[in-house]
């Protein structure tokens, strides 16, 4: 009987031979998983706590609201830049040219442009450049000022208007001023052109001005003042929400919809 059988015990319970039993530890593989889950745990953590720390010593893009926490403030839009009141139809002087090959066509237009309040300056026949090249109705020719000026309001007039701007010319406005007012041909120099003077050139797709009614509710709607925003829905929640405080953030971060701290 071998020493290692218990004393009383033999038969099929004796031990023999000199290979003994190896005891193996139990549960090796489930703390090796374990002990992987808490690792990256652990470096998510780490992660998590230098984002917020980065965030905090940067400010962030909160700001502070009522009952000394940190909310996102909703984007306001910027308030318009004052418009420049457009000048009136007596002010606008129209050189009507006609590019077309009906006569008396610039005539009768100016004539109506005239009973509607502007003022007429040159009456005739387009130059070369312009002469049944204009396929549209009418095209407006002036100067960089009158973009925002004249242009829109002569354009209320007549449907489908075009708009160029002439180029400045180079010469002596002195010179210019003082052959127009000796009355000189119109081949003589000219002068820069004036914002609210507009050459109104007639082309072939043009019938007739718009009805005075429909010009005159244009040109009221055009000079209307454009009534300042008003804040939007978000803002106006957002405002009764940071009005009570203690509960706006609590919200967001029960519903996952932003981040909340306390004021430092």
């Amino acid at each position: 009987m071998s020493m290692l059988t218990p004393p009383g015990m033999g038969g099929k319970y004796r031990i023999t031979g000199d290979k003994y039993p190896r005891m193996r530890r139990t549960g090796g593989r489930r703390k090796l998983v374990l002990a992987a889950t808490g690792g990256v745990l652990a470096l998510g953590l780490v992660g998590w706590g230098t984002f917020q720390l980065v965030d905090v010593f940067t400010g962030g893009s909160t700001a502070t609201v009522a009952g000394g926490r940190n909310c996102p403030a909703p984007a306001t839009s910027a308030s318009p830049a004052k418009a420049t009141p457009l000048p009136a139809p007596g002010r606008i002087k129209v050189n009507v040219l006609n590019a077309t090959e009906r006569s008396g066509l610039a005539k009768q237009t100016a004539d109506a442009l005239k009973k509607r309040g502007f003022a007429i300056g040159e009456v005739g026949n387009a130059t070369e450049e312009y002469d049944k090249k204009v396929k549209g109705t009418v095209l407006l020719l002036g100067a960089a000022d009158a973009v925002d000026g004249a242009f829109p309001v002569l354009a209320t007039q007549v449907g489908g208007a075009k708009q160029k701007v002439e180029a400045p010319v180079k010469g002596e406005p002195a010179k210019a001023d003082a052959a127009e007012a000796e009355g000189e041909a119109d081949g003589a120099a000219k002068g820069p052109r004036k914002p609210n003077e507009v050459d109104l050139i007639i082309g072939d797709g043009f019938k007739k001005l718009a009805p005075e009614a429909a010009a005159t509710g244009a040109l009221k709607a055009l000079n209307a003042p454009k009534p300042s925003p008003s804040p939007t829905a978000a803002v106006r929640r957002y405002a009764e929400r940071v009005s009570r405080p203690g509960r706006t953030c609590g919200r967001r971060r029960r519903r996952g919809r932003g981040r909340c701290s306390r004021s430092r």
